[in-house]
């Protein structure tokens, strides 16, 4: 993992190699403010184009153009990456085969098949990830956090909004936050939905939007919690869990009447509109600690 280093001089080159959202170009904005260059590499169908506008060097790439990207970094001196954004899995696994969708370049075929192709496949996000993370640092570029270059995007603990959790809300953040822990740790998802004692919904590969929009299906009379949660070894160079208007959104619409998320973990995209939205909506948001839980309920 990254040793700490901040981006110091004009001439620093960051590497940023990036999904979808806002995150990235957060991330992005927020090297340029500490005097670095961003290279970046958009994921194609994932990216926003308006990543370019904040870029010095940037490039269009596939998914599983993993030698490309890893020339694109070393074509512009790129010593130190990070991954912003989310990748859509399932579409990138699970909706049609691999290789024809995706035509993998030899690096990514050689990386990644071990995983993909074995008998025992294992194509959780922490095995992907680790397996990308250590080819990048085999041809000596450190991939070190977002939250490094940009830890203002951390939330920190309280509540953000001026609206507070009712006693039927704290017992279920405190009934919920164990058992989104528990499938952290089992690399199953990082969110859970839960009412009245009872776990209405759980994010797998599908994600927290579709997790959301699920349990607004399922508890049509709504008032129910959204817990999001990092991993119990939570590696902060990659997955780390966000939240932003888009969220503040789909809990809305579907019925849900708080949010809660572990301080100093999730990044809040964009957090003056995420607050200022969720009061508008009615939406209870809370940054806890993890040992705080119990005592807050």
């Amino acid at each position: 993992m990254s040793g700490g280093a901040s981006v110091q001089t004009p001439d620093s080159a960051i590497g940023l190699l990036a999904g979808w959202g806002r995150f990235p170009v957060l991330v992005a904005q927020a090297i340029k403010r500490r005097g670095g260059r961003v290279c970046c590499v958009a994921l194609r169908d994932h990216a926003d184009p308006v990543l370019e506008q904040f870029c010095d060097e940037f490039q269009w790439m596939g998914i599983a153009k993993m030698g490309g990207h890893m020339r694109f970094f070393r074509k512009h001196d790129v010593r130190r990456m990070t991954m912003a954004g989310k990748v859509f899995k399932s579409q990138v696994l699970f909706s049609g085969p691999v290789l024809w969708r995706h035509l993998p370049d030899w690096t990514c075929f050689r990386t990644l098949a071990p995983l993909l192709l074995a008998r025992r496949r294992d194509t959780r996000d922490d095995s992907l990830l680790l397996t990308i993370t250590n080819a990048y640092l085999a041809r000596g570029i450190d991939v070190c956090p977002a939250t490094e270059l940009a830890p203002e995007l951390l939330v920190k603990p309280g509540n953000l909004t001026r609206r507070q959790s009712g006693t039927t809300q704290r017992r279920d953040i405190e009934f919920g936050w164990q058992i989104a822990k528990q499938m952290g740790g089992l690399d199953i998802g990082q969110s859970i939905t839960v009412k009245d004692g009872t776990v209405l919904a759980v994010e797998a590969i599908e994600g927290t939007d579709a997790c959301i929009e699920r349990t607004g299906a399922l508890c049509p009379r709504g008032g129910w919690t959204l817990i999001k949660v990092a991993k119990p070894n939570q590696d902060m160079r990659f997955d780390v869990p966000t939240i932003g208007p888009r969220t503040i959104r789909k809990v809305a619409q579907a019925g849900g009447t708080a949010i809660v998320v572990e301080a100093d973990k999730t990044i809040v995209v964009d957090e003056a509109e995420t607050i200022r939205l969720a009061e508008a909506l009615g939406i209870v948001v809370h940054a806890a600690a993890a040992v705080s839980v119990a005592a807050a309920a």
